[in-house]
């Protein structure tokens, strides 16, 4: 995701037949977007006297997120990168034994390059998804349901992230790293989409007995 290019460019290129930005860009870009709603509400809490009490801890969420939100942009970024290295290693190329074997490690190493950017995002997803949970709590309450929108969308980035790193991680013949990769991610996985669903509903009746 480029940020200097307009919204209109990226649904474009993200629907063209390009396999760049794909799903593993857009998985940060839900990042980028939970973290932004975060922020969000936060700026609706600050300066309130209703909510007086919470501001200076608001205003530490605020800068932890606008952190956060950085970082999924550029995860973004690292992806497409991440992928392209992928491309070009399986463009090397195969006339000898020598080139084979060296193009064979090249792919090997790009793979679970690209398996850690997604990664990466799922670590930062198990990062944000507190600081939603206490926006939602003590924040402004007008602003509720952005705070379940941006639950929703960091389990959306979580459960991107995984998919890329399950898909990568199939393609290495190193089977122990591999599985190493997996079991470390999934666990991220699983608690980031508990967390979520349990803010997600605990909003969802909070709305509902308004």
């Amino acid at each position: 995701m480029d940020t200097k290019k307009t919204l209109q460019n990226y649904l474009d290129e993200l629907s063209s037949g390009s396999p760049t930005p794909g799903g593993g860009n857009v998985a940060a870009l839900c990042g980028t977007l939970a973290s932004s709603l975060g922020i969000m509400v936060c700026n609706l809490t600050i300066g309130k006297k209703k909510y007086l009490d919470f501001e200076a801890e608001a205003n530490r969420i605020k800068e932890k997120l606008t952190s956060f939100k950085n970082d999924f942009i550029e995860f973004a970024r690292k992806d497409n990168e991440a992928f392209d290295k992928v491309m070009e290693a399986f463009k090397l190329p195969k006339n000898n034994e020598a080139e084979i074997n060296s193009r064979s490690e090249k792919i090997q190493s790009a793979t679970l390059e690209a398996a850690m950017v997604p990664a990466e995002v799922l670590r930062k997803c198990n990062e944000v998804i507190p600081l939603i949970k206490i926006i939602s709590e003590k924040g402004n309450q007008n602003s509720l349901s952005d705070a379940g929108v941006a639950a929703s969308l960091i389990s959306s980035s979580a459960e991107g992230a995984y998919l890329n790193v399950l898909i990568n991680c199939t393609s290495l013949t190193n089977q122990i790293t591999a599985r190493e990769v997996l079991k470390t991610n999934e666990i991220i996985y699983r608690e980031v989409k508990e967390k979520s669903a349990e803010i997600i509903s605990t909003i969802i009746k909070r709305m509902s007995s308004q």
